[in-house]
């Protein structure tokens, strides 16, 4: 069996199939010959990752997946949110992300976050949903010269440590991302057995 997973990074394609049952094989958005990028214009995380995933089943009519990931932070509404790559305005700036983030949260004592990834599977034709949640603080400085994005102000609950200062194993067992992706895979491996 084949599930396409909506990207390009082969690297995130390979993480996923490690977690899958045998026999269930990760097909990358390249592997399929979707070259072009798939405008994510939701205004939810929700809404981009069911866009992608909607995008990848109406060209392919094959099982697929798409995942969408954002910064929230509960004293500014939510936001980054689903603008969470592009929040200075311009997509991929992670410095000057970080920098208008720790901006807005000046003088702020309330630095209550969470890091938020939406799946949205098609299987056998019917839409089914996954989220993962990790919740933390924004601190004052960049910590960390791991991880990437928002990552070197983020200490997630019960760690005194940014993401960015913690080992790529560690991150992956407690983050969002892995959080959905477990939920998802656990999920296809009742379908199968």
């Amino acid at each position: 069996m084949q599930l396409i997973f909506a990207t390009h990074n082969q690297n995130k394609a390979r993480e996923i199939q490690q977690m899958l049952p045998p026999g269930m094989q990760v097909k990358t958005l390249s592997d399929v010959g979707i070259v072009e990028e798939i405008e994510e214009n939701g205004d939810t995380i929700s809404e981009n990752s069911k866009i992608k995933a909607d995008y990848v089943y109406l060209r392919t009519n094959q099982d697929c997946f798409a995942d969408d990931s954002g910064l929230e932070v509960n004293t500014l509404g939510g936001q980054p949110g689903v603008k969470s790559a592009r929040y200075a305005a311009e997509h991929g700036n992670s410095q000057a992300n970080l920098a208008l983030l720790l901006d807005n949260l000046s003088g702020i004592a309330d630095r209550a976050a969470q890091f938020r990834t939406v799946i949205t599977l098609i299987y056998e034709g019917s839409i089914h949903i996954f989220e993962g949640i990790c919740r933390g603080q924004i601190i004052d400085q960049p910590r960390g010269s791991g991880g990437f994005g928002y990552d070197p102000v983020f200490i997630p609950e019960g760690y005194a440590i940014t993401f960015a200062e913690m080992d790529s194993e560690e991150k992956n067992r407690i983050s969002h991302r892995a959080l959905a992706f477990r939920k998802m895979t656990d999920w296809l491996k009742e379908k199968a057995s």
